[in-house]
């Protein structure tokens, strides 16, 4: 969809004493990840709850996000961080992190799947 450009003679619609006092709201990267504990530990309920057929897509998801974790730590060692500054924020040894992910194997899970699995409602 093309929009129709403002005259450059044209004072702006905005206003500028109520735009200025707008923040920008930045989501940091340890509220994203407590929003994504709570989502997993909600799934995981359901299933306990007894949907039985949804434990194969909370199989998925462990697997996804093992690949996302390596992705993840391909991607600190490409910017330069060392093993042992990895295994330090994991809590584990920077053999441990080494010997875990430091081979790339192939992916666990099909990137160019487009199946979907069933998913909460």
């Amino acid at each position: 969809m093309t929009y129709a450009t403002r005259c450059p003679d044209c004072p702006s619609g905005v206003n500028k004493s109520l735009t200025a006092k707008r923040r920008y709201r930045a989501v940091e990267n340890d509220e994203y990840a407590a929003f994504l504990r709570r989502v997993i530990a909600a799934y995981s309920r359901r299933v306990a709850a007894g949907d039985i057929e949804a434990i194969t897509a909370m199989a998925h998801l462990a697997d996804h996000l093992e690949d996302a974790t390596r992705q993840a730590i391909t991607g600190l060692r490409a910017f330069g961080y060392s093993w042992a500054d990895i295994a330090l924020r994991l809590g584990i040894t920077r053999q441990g992190a080494q010997q875990r992910w430091g081979d790339a194997p192939a992916p666990v899970t099909d990137t160019s799947s487009t199946v979907t699995y069933r998913s909460c409602p």
